[in-house]
C-alpha cells in the first residue's frame, strides 16, 4: 500500500481510495501507476512503459495512451494542469504527485456531510471543465477504448440467482412512482421524466436497498404488488411545475405498509438549481430509509450526470423518441443526443443513447451500410463506458452492442458485472436472459426474466417478448403464446413479437390464425423475409434459427 497524492493505492486490489470514495482500476492502469510511482519525478519514456506493462507483447502506442487516459480520469487529473501525471512532449510521462510508501497508511473513510458532498461535486465539475473540449472530442471519435482483460480459465457462468434473491428480499424495498408534470408545459414533462429515471438509477447504486424500478401513477399506495413481485415498503412520489424560470417540486416519501407519510418537502427555486435540488432529494430519501449507506455511495448519489440543463433536456427528449423504436423517431433521438453532447461533451449517458440509435439502424436495416453503423455504435458505447463506468446504463449499452455484434460472451461479462454492482437492475437481468436464448440456452432465460419482472412489475412489452421467445424454443407453446400476446397487447406494431407469434401458430398447427398473423406482418413490412431479417439478428444457435426459418417458410417468409 502507498499514498500517491491524496489517493491511497492498493495494488493487490487494483483500487484507489480517498475521502470515502473508492475507484477500481483495470490491471494495466495499476501497472502504469506503479511503474511511475517507483520513479517519482522522473521522465519515463513511452517505450519503457510499453516494455514494462506489456512484456513480450507487441502493442501500439495507442494502447498506452488509452490506459493513461483511464488512469487520469480515475485520479481526477487534468492533462493541461496535472496534479498527478505530466506529459513530457516527445519524451514520455512523469509522476508529479508526492509518493509516500508505508504499510501503516490509514484508510479510515472521511465522514461527508451534505455541504462536503456538494463541495466535492463542485470540484468534480471544475476538473472536468478544465480538461477541455479537445479531449472530449477525441473520446467522441472513439479514441477511448476498453481493453478487455480476460482471466485464464473457464468463463463465468450464469449469475447465482438464489444468493441475489436472498440478499434483495432481506433489504428495504423502495419504488419510485412517476412524478407528475403539472400544467401543459412540455419542459416540465421532460424534467419530471428525468427526475423519476434519475432517482431510480441513483438509488439502485446503493447496496443496502432493493429498488423496484417504477410504479405507475395508479398503483396502490399500500403494499399490494403484482404476483411474484417483491412487497414495496417505501414509495417515492412527487410533482413538477415550471413557472417562467422557477421550478416547483413537491416530493413525498410514504411507508407503503402503514400509509404514513414519512417525509415531504416542497422546493420553489430558480430553474438553474434543478441539479442541486436532485442532489438534495436523493440524499434526504436515503437518510430517511433504514438502509446502511456508505459515504462513497452518498457521494455517488450526489454526482450528477451532466450539469447543463439544456443538455439534460435534449437527452430526455432523445430518450422519449428512442423508446418509440421507429425509423423517424430514431433519427429524432440521434439529433437530440448529438445536441446534448454538443452542449456537454462529458455527458456519458448521451453517448450511450447515441450508440443505441446506430445499433437500431443496424438491427432494423435502416441504413445502406449496416457494418459501419454497428462499428459507430460500438465506438460510442465504449466511449460512454470509459467516461462513466460507475453508471449502470453504460454497462447495459456496451453489452447490447456486443450482443448485436454476436459477441455474446463479452456481453454477458458486462451484464454480470452490472447486476453484481446494481442488484436491482431489472433491464440487466432481462438483457442477460435474452442473450441466453440467442446462444441456445432458453432454460437459463426464464429465471432471469422472472427476476426482471419482479424488479419491474410494470414491465414493458420487451420482457414478455423475451420470455415468450424462450418458452417457444423450450417447446412450451402455451406459455409462449401467453407472453407473446401480452407483448403485442402493449406494442401491437412490434415486428419481432409478431414474427415469433406467427411461427408459434405454425408450430401449433393453427393454420387460420397463422395466415392472419402473416398478413399483419406484411402490413408492417411488405417485403419481410425471414432470411434477410436474420442477417442482422443476433441469434447464433443454428438449431433454433432453423426451426424459426422452417416455420416462417410455411407462411411464405
Amino acid at each position: 500500500m502507498m499514498k500517491v497524492g491524496d489517493w491511497t493505492v492498493e495494488p493487490a486490489l487494483n483500487q484507489l481510495s480517498a475521502a470515502g470514495k473508492t475507484v477500481k482500476l483495470e490491471p494495466k492502469a495499476m501497472s502504469v501507476l506503479m511503474y511511475l510511482a517507483d520513479r517519482p519525478g522522473q521522465v519515463v519514456s513511452r517505450e519503457a512503459l510499453l516494455l514494462a506493462v506489456w512484456p513480450g507483447v507487441v502493442v501500439g502506442d495507442d494502447s498506452l495512451t488509452q490506459v493513461v487516459i483511464k488512469l487520469r480520469k480515475a485520479l481526477g487529473d487534468v492533462p493541461e494542469n496535472p496534479a498527478y501525471i505530466q506529459t513530457i512532449s516527445k519524451r514520455g510521462y512523469r509522476l508529479v504527485a508526492p509518493v509516500v510508501r508505508s504499510d501503516e497508511i490509514a484508510s479510515t473513510p472521511v465522514r461527508l456531510d451534505s455541504e462536503s458532498l456538494h463541495a466535492e461535486r463542485a470540484r468534480r465539475v471544475t476538473r472536468i471543465a478544465g480538461a477541455g473540449v479537445a479531449a472530449m472530442l477525441l473520446a467522441a471519435a472513439g479514441i477511448w477504448w476498453i481493453r478487455s482483460e480476460r482471466a485464464t480459465g473457464a468463463p463465468p457462468g450464469p449469475v447465482p440467482m438464489a444468493s441475489i434473491e436472498a440478499n434483495r428480499t432481506s433489504q428495504p424495498t423502495v419504488t419510485i412512482r412517476p412524478f407528475d408534470a403539472l400544467g401543459n408545459d412540455p419542459q416540465a414533462v421532460f424534467l419530471a421524466q428525468g427526475i423519476t429515471a434519475d432517482l431510480v438509477t441513483d438509488l439502485s447504486t446503493v447496496s443496502g436497498l432493493s429498488v423496484i424500478d417504477v410504479a405507475p401513477a395508479g398503483s396502490p399506495a399500500r403494499g399490494e404488488t403484482p404476483t411474484g413481485a417483491l412487497p414495496v415498503r417505501y414509495l417515492v412520489s412527487g410533482s413538477v411545475q415550471r413557472i417562467d424560470k422557477r421550478l416547483r417540486l413537491q416530493v413525498h416519501l410514504t411507508d407503503a405498509e402503514t400509509g404514513k407519510q414519512l417525509w415531504s418537502e416542497r422546493y420553489d427555486r430558480p430553474l438553474s438549481d434543478f441539479f442541486a435540488i436532485q442532489d438534495e432529494v436523493g440524499l434526504k430519501i436515503l437518510r430517511m430509509l433504514p438502509a446502511k449507506v456508505s459515504e462513497a455511495e452518498l457521494l455517488r448519489v450526489a454526482q450528477r450526470y451532466t450539469h447543463n440543463l439544456d443538455a439534460y433536456q435534449y437527452f430526455q427528449r432523445g430518450q422519449s423518441a428512442l423508446l418509440v423504436r421507429q425509423r423517424a423517431e430514431n433519427e429524432t433521438a440521434r439529433e437530440m443526443f448529438q445536441r446534448a453532447i454538443a452542449l456537454d461533451a462529458t455527458f456519458a449517458r448521451a453517448y450511450a443513447g447515441l450508440a443505441l440509435t446506430y445499433a437500431a439502424d443496424y438491427r432494423n436495416q435502416w441504413t445502406g451500410n449496416g457494418a459501419a453503423a454497428l462499428d459507430r455504435a460500438f465506438e460510442l458505447a465504449r466511449t460512454a463506458h470509459q467516461m462513466s463506468p460507475d453508471i449502470r446504463e453504460t454497462y447495459w449499452v456496451l453489452a447490447f452492442v456486443h450482443m448485436e455484434r454476436r459477441q455474446h460472451e463479452q456481453a454477458l461479462q458486462y451484464l454480470e458485472t452490472a447486476v453484481r454492482l446494481y442488484p436491482s437492475f431489472a433491464d440487466g437481468y432481462a438483457l442477460m436472459g435474452g442473450i441466453y436464448t440467442y446462444v441456445g440456452r432458453p432454460a437459463d432465460t426464464v429465471p432471469l426474466l422472472r427476476t426482471a419482472m419482479r424488479l419491474d412489475p410494470q414491465a414493458g412489452y420487451l420482457y414478455f417478448l423475451l420470455l415468450g421467445r424462450a418458452y417457444l424454443f423450450l417447446g412450451d407453446l402455451e406459455q409462449a403464446r401467453v407472453n407473446l400476446e401480452r407483448a403485442l397487447s402493449r406494442n401491437p406494431e412490434n415486428l419481432e413479437a409478431n414474427v415469433y407469434l406467427a411461427a408459434l401458430l405454425v408450430l401449433a398447427d393453427d393454420k387460420a390464425a397463422a395466415a392472419w398473423k402473416a398478413e399483419e406482418i406484411r402490413t408492417l413490412q411488405p417485403d419481410f423475409s425471414s432470411r434477410a431479417w436474420l442477417e442482422t439478428y443476433p441469434m447464433t444457435d443454428v438449431e433454433q434459427k432453423t426451426k424459426l426459418v422452417r416455420a416462417l417458410g410455411e407462411l411464405g417468409f
